[in-house]
């Protein structure tokens, strides 16, 4: 490809930095879907817009004859997050910012349909998914019921995230899975309030519930096969209102997370059973709220080496990693994967970077090209 083709950088950073301005969370990304859909329009683009709400879909066909048709992913919502960040293109939306890099995949991947559309050097056709409600609302879950793979064929489907900690220029591809699978829920303990001078009077429900936590730890210790990494996290605690009364109600909250969807399916079931004898010894009403939230990220290893590889050709790309561990966070892209084979890489974000939905994160803008060119060099690659 002509380098005249790509965007400059300062191109995709004003882009990028218009959108991190303009944070927009799950199914509401109404300006950012506007802003996607026009530029494609402007290039030339078959678009649709409003698939899960605010998705948009845009088509191009290569201009050497017939061939495959392959799906580019990117997420477009921003996080519940208060930024803290004090440059000029920081969020201008109370409580919110992107603090994961979407604002950044979205402008890589609109940075490759752009330089595609200027010169369509590939056979086939290539489906350009910018997608709502990555970030636990399974947008991408929502895109497949309504249709996706039906309205807009594909016989692969890729996707990528920057990642902080590892030097830009440095990239990585798993063979199986990339992110963990993961569930959530909401528990509610329930027992007899009482003067905390009097605790015979009542039933502790803080002292049942500190023992549950702990207790339920050796469900992952001891049920879990120690070569299958799991995960499972109390991460809210509330109860109580004052010092001299033992609260009839805690209510908790927690996620569970693993590689294996059989062990999970196991995990969770051990899990009910033992809230349920833990109340029972206790005294105590257990209400349980379980979602089964997103599915592991599980890449095709033909469709890895794929990306590998073009990786490997990408300018920028000095270093491709084969053997990095997978994270323990999840991923909705799962979704697209289970209806299509296909890959999710990583690109490193820098070493000096804030972590991922750190409220002092921000996209590094020397990853743009990179992905950008990563894009562009994967599309050639495939339909060549």
């Amino acid at each position: 490809m002509d380098d005249n083709s790509l965007p400059t950088l300062e191109e995709l950073q004003a882009w990028r930095h218009d959108f991190h301005r303009h944070p927009e969370t799950a199914f509401e990304e109404f300006r950012t879907s506007e802003r996607v859909a026009a530029l494609l329009t402007d290039w030339g683009l078959e678009v649709t817009a409003g698939i899960a709400g605010t998705g948009v879909v845009g088509v191009l066909e290569g201009r050497l004859g017939a061939g495959p048709s392959i799906g580019l992913r990117a997420d477009m919502d921003a996080l519940h997050v208060t930024e803290e960040n004090g440059f000029a293109h920081a969020s201008t939306s109370a409580g919110k910012m992107h603090a994961c890099g979407h604002d950044g995949h979205t402008t890589v991947l609109l940075g490759a349909a752009r330089a595609l559309s200027r010169d369509p050097d590939f056979r086939g056709r290539v489906v350009f998914i910018f997608q709502p409600a990555e970030e636990n609302e399974g947008g991408g879950r929502v895109m497949v019921e309504e249709g996706l793979f039906e309205r807009f064929p594909m016989e692969a489907v890729y996707g990528l995230h920057n990642w902080p900690g590892l030097p830009v220029g440095e990239a990585a591809v798993h063979d199986g899975p990339v992110m963990a699978a993961f569930d959530i829920f909401s528990l509610t303990l329930a027992g007899k309030g009482c003067h905390a001078a009097m605790p015979h009077l009542g039933t502790d429900t803080l002292l049942a519930t500190c023992q549950m936590i702990t207790q339920l730890q050796a469900l992952i210790s001891r049920e879990a096969p120690a070569h299958q990494p799991a995960v499972l996290s109390i991460t809210s605690f509330h109860a109580g209102d004052t010092y001299n009364v033992i609260p009839e109600r805690v209510e908790l909250r927690g996620t569970l997370r693993c590689f294996d969807m059989a062990l999970k399916e196991q995990l969770e079931a051990r899990l009910r059973q033992a809230i349920d004898s833990l109340a029972d010894f206790h005294g105590l009403r257990a209400q349980l709220d379980y979602h089964r939230r997103y599915p592991v990220t599980l890449n095709d290893p033909i469709h890895a080496q794929r990306c590998a590889k073009a990786l490997g050709d990408t300018p920028g790309i000095t270093r491709v990693h084969r053997d990095l561990p997978a994270s323990m966070a999840s991923e909705d892209f799962a979704f697209l994967l289970q209806e299509r084979p296909g890959a999710y890489i990583w690109l490193g974000n820098g070493t000096e970077s804030a972590s991922l939905h750190n409220p002092r994160y921000d996209f590094n803008d020397a990853l743009l090209p990179i992905g950008t060119r990563y894009w562009v060099t994967l599309v050639q690659s495939l339909t060549r």
